[in-house]
Order: structure tokens, then C-alpha cells, then sequence
């Protein structure tokens, strides 16, 4: 599947998921159902995966944890807030910028 592909999956099931729960619950309760969920979608998922970083020619361990990879293409960073910022938004781009993932849209 392509990213695009994926990206389409996700935002029905997210869908499904808060017309079922609703909102307002921690990040967690979300990530471990959208997780099962698209596992039934037959995808790859992977939760809370440690993703290391190279600076200055250097391998650090400790660079973020992504709250879910599907199938090694697409990250999801999960917010249980009111509104995304731009902060939000760069973390997202800098996660992708590192991992090299590509921005799926849809």
C-alpha cells in the first residue's frame, strides 16, 4: 500500500474510533484501539517505536519514540487536544525529516 493508500485507512478508522468513544480520553486508550484496529486491516503496526538519531556522525539512541508506525511508511503522533498547533506540526515534520518517512496526504 502507498502512503496515500494508508493515510485513507487511518482516517476511517480514526473516524470510526471517535464516533465510538468519543473524545476527551487519554492519548493511550486511542493509540492501543487505533492500533488494534488497523491491525484487523491486516496493516503492520507498530506502537511507541524508540527511533534513534545521528549527529555529528554520532548514533544517539535516545532521539523520540513514534507513537505508531504503519507498515515502516507512515508515523502517527497522536494528540488528544483541542487544536494542533505549529508546534505540533513541526514535531511531525522533524519525525519524518529523521526517520525518512514521506508526508502522505489524502
Amino acid at each position: 500500500m502507498t502512503e496515500n493508500e494508508i493515510g485513507k485507512v487511518i482516517v476511517d478508522v480514526a473516524i470510526a474510533i471517535h464516533r465510538a468513544l468519543g473524545s476527551g480520553l487519554y492519548e493511550i486508550v486511542y493509540e492501543v484501539v487505533l492500533t488494534h484496529e488497523l491491525k484487523k486491516h491486516g496493516l503492520k503496526v507498530d506502537r511507541q517505536v524508540p527511533v534513534s538519531i545521528e549527529y555529528d556522525g554520532i548514533k544517539f539512541d535516545e532521539g523520540f519514540r513514534a507513537d505508531i508506525i504503519i507498515e515502516n511508511k507512515v508515523i502517527l503522533e497522536l494528540k488528544s487536544i483541542e487544536s494542533v498547533t505549529k508546534a505540533n506540526k513541526k514535531q511531525v515534520l522533524t519525525y519524518l525529516r529523521l526517520t525518512g518517512c514521506s508526508w502522505a496526504t489524502y
